[in-house]
């Protein structure tokens, strides 16, 4: 039986705990796999798991410090030491490469789930040392990395020195919906976007784009998400009169009931590794508008699943939305495909095989030295 831990904090329901969410579950339905769950914050991740039927240990983070957080955890695996250790975050690597020191068998393996938001001038000198230091001990001490896109993969080994064999690209999944019902007929065209409202997500430019649209009565914008950036958000509506057509919709728990409602969705982030968002509404039938950025290339195909912009000129987002808005037949054609693509190439069932297959490869070059002498060696060449 190989032992598995997954060490997450828990404390958003943002992409990285939607993703480890639909992985531990598909991981719970697997043969031969003894799966552990420890998280650092209580909250809808925990409560999700719960209600999955899995084993979720918490140790509160906003009670102990952070060596005790590590010691903590340290006693919960002493009785059972996994063989491998799955982390999901920076804090949570920090963690995992301190309790590998007293379990030197463990596996330690991470997913990256994007790239350090470090392009905002407001992260301190602090933020950005701690991402120089995660993938330090990344690409040194963890036996393998997964980037949840091929971009992600080429930055860690192009910026930060990761050997090429060390990082594994596995794209997100999604537990897609049996059926699409579709959106209730109705003389509004409501395009929406998701996520936390955060710089590196530019919904100013969601803004900047309903501005361009302002002379199409029938269009209406929504947003789902909450965040530090919301009173800016709530300031530039009011300053752009839109109050009438855009609208903040906060956080939602009923994020099914979002897509539904929606005819398109848009996407304006800076970067982003494998959206869950956009896995989401294009499992809902839904055609995407997004920027040719990051990993969203690797999920949709310029005018197939939607249409990807060069650029961050709100008018030319404005009239890729606009063309969708006036041909019903393109929208239908294109959120056909996006489902289908889903279901093909992102869903939840196969990122957990190939997790699984991972995790095999690991035990089974552990208990090998000649392997991971070997592995070590072409390490070692390749960084030079």
């Amino acid at each position: 039986m190989l032992r598995v831990c997954h060490l997450i904090s828990g404390d958003l329901w943002a992409g990285a705990e939607v993703m480890a969410c639909h992985l531990l579950k598909q991981l719970r339905a697997l043969r031969n796999i003894d799966l552990t769950v420890i998280v650092l914050n209580e909250g809808r991740l925990a409560m999700e798991l719960r209600a999955a039927g899995l084993s979720v240990q918490v140790v509160d983070e906003s009670r102990h410090s952070f060596l005790q957080i590590a010691n903590a955890i340290r006693k919960i695996l002493a009785q059972h030491p996994p063989d491998i250790l799955h982390a999901h975050r920076y804090k949570e690597n920090f963690i995992a490469f301190l309790i590998s020191r007293f379990y030197p068998n463990v596996c330690l393996i991470a997913t990256q789930h994007g790239l350090p938001e470090t392009h905002d001038h407001s992260v301190s000198w602090s933020g950005r040392l701690k991402s120089k230091v995660n993938f330090f001990l990344l690409s040194r001490f963890f036996q393998k990395v997964v980037a949840v896109s091929g971009d992600i993969r080429t930055f860690l080994v192009d910026n930060f020195g990761f050997c090429a064999a060390h990082v594994a690209v596995i794209h997100n999944g999604i537990e897609v919906p049996r059926a699409v019902s579709g959106k209730a007929e109705d003389d509004s065209f409501i395009i929406g976007s998701s996520g936390r409202l955060f710089p590196v997500k530019d919904y100013p430019l969601m803004i900047h784009i309903a501005q361009d649209l302002a002379n199409v009565g029938e269009i209406r914008f929504v947003l789902a998400g909450d965040g530090p950036e919301r009173g800016a958000l709530e300031k530039a509506i009011g300053e752009s009169c839109l109050a009438e057509r855009f609208v903040l919709k906060g956080h939602l728990e009923d994020m099914d009931s979002f897509y539904q409602g929606l005819d398109l969705y848009l996407n304006t982030s800076v970067h982003e590794g494998i959206p869950m968002t956009i896995l989401e509404a294009m499992a809902w039938g839904l055609p995407v508008v997004a920027p040719n950025v990051g990993g969203i290339p690797e999920v949709i195909k310029d005018g197939v699943e939607g249409f990807l912009l060069p650029n961050r000129d709100p008018g030319r987002f404005a009239e890729k939305c606009r063309q969708l808005q006036g041909d019903a037949g393109l929208r239908e054609r294109m959120g056909r495909a996006a489902r289908n693509k889903v279901q093909s190439a992102f869903s939840a069932g196969a990122m957990a095989q190939k997790y699984e297959q991972i995790y095999r490869d690991l035990a089974a070059d552990a208990s090998n030295p000649r392997s991971v002498l070997r592995e070590t060696e072409a390490s070692v060449e390749q960084r030079r």
